[in-house]
């Protein structure tokens, strides 16, 4: 690369940042330019140093960067634009974009959840092996749905909340390995199954599914969200693609923090469902219903505004302008 051409081409962009940084006030208009320029510059940094590294531009841009970021943290109106677009934008396009993934994840599980209840159910000596009399009796009649109402809804809403985001944390934090996410995934509709094969087989199959739908379709849905993506990042470095290995778990993998923190408020709102309306005393249909329109409300938003974001370019990767990528290498 020609770095004096480069120079000369953006200089007159890195002229502008410092111009913006050193502003004792700035207006709505020329904050949105700063976080602009910030990302054109940062790009620019990450081209200088792979293909043109110069010690003095280098630590000049980095100068800038720094007080720039300075200026942009702690701004009302930029950190709400922020929060806003991620909503809108980078989180429901990065599901939108993995969505075969998560789809898929979705659908096997389902399908080897009710394969498993239908084999126990039509073996019930297994149940046996599983569990004492007293233990069957005391879940069926007692435990299953007193674990809904034994704690106040909000405590029980926080509790459910940690458990669930902490599942999918671990989705995605193991996810560059594979066969954990299996194990994890596995683990957790196992359980359900056994669960669930006991409750029907001892006649309380309403009972079952009236607690476990209305917080369930959400909860489980952001569960195999987090298990999708995270067998993406595994296969990020089994097939990068038109990338090198390096730059397609980087992508990856900073998509999978934007649907890690997406996820968050997803699992908030099932973990308030769960605590508040499951031990309600709605009708069953009620509470299913509430279930069933969170579900399709989440949805809506991947295939409404998800892919509205994606059609307009936008993967969901976090940080793809801050970083060296395809687009940066070939400037």
């Amino acid at each position: 690369m020609d770095l004096d051409a480069y120079v000369i081409a953006h200089g007159h962009e890195w002229d502008r940042l410092d111009v913006l940084t050193r502003r004792s006030r700035l207006s709505g208009a020329e904050s949105d330019e700063l976080i602009d320029r910030y990302q054109q510059v940062a790009t620019h940094l990450s081209v200088i140093r792979t293909a043109a590294p110069d010690a003095s531009l280098v630590s000049y841009l980095s100068s800038i960067l720094a007080r720039a970021r300075n200026r942009s943290v702690g701004t009302r109106v930029t950190s709400w634009r922020n929060v806003g677009r991620f909503f809108t934008e980078v989180f429901p396009a990065a599901l939108y974009r993995l969505r075969r993934w998560w789809i898929g994840c979705l659908l096997a599980n389902v399908v080897v959840t009710a394969v498993m209840i239908i084999w126990l159910l039509d073996h019930p000596m297994v149940e046996q092996t599983l569990m004492s009399p007293g233990e069957v009796d005391q879940l069926v009649n007692h435990d299953f749905e007193d674990y809904y109402s034994t704690y106040a809804s909000s405590h029980f809403a926080l509790q459910v909340w940690v458990n669930n985001a902490w599942v999918s944390a671990l989705c995605l934090a193991l996810g560059i390995l594979g066969f954990p996410v299996i194990y994890l995934l596995f683990n957790n509709i196992l359980n359900l199954a056994v669960i669930g094969s006991v409750m029907i087989n001892h006649g309380h199959a309403g009972h079952f599914w009236g607690l476990i739908l209305p917080h369930g379709l959400l909860e489980l849905t952001a569960v195999f969200v987090a298990g999708g993506v995270g067998l993406k990042l595994f296969w990020s470095w089994i097939e990068p693609g038109d990338r090198t290995r390096t730059q397609s778990v980087a992508r990856e993998g900073r998509t999978a923090a934007t649907v890690a923190l997406g996820l968050v408020v997803v699992l908030m709102i099932s973990g308030a469902i769960e605590g508040f309306v499951t031990p309600s005393g709605l009708p069953t249909w009620a509470r299913i219903g509430i279930g069933i329109l969170a579900e399709l409300a989440f949805f809506a938003y991947v295939f409404t505004l998800g892919r509205t974001a994606y059609q307009r370019g936008q993967t969901g990767d976090v940080d793809a302008s801050l970083l060296e990528d395809r687009v940066a290498t070939a400037s």
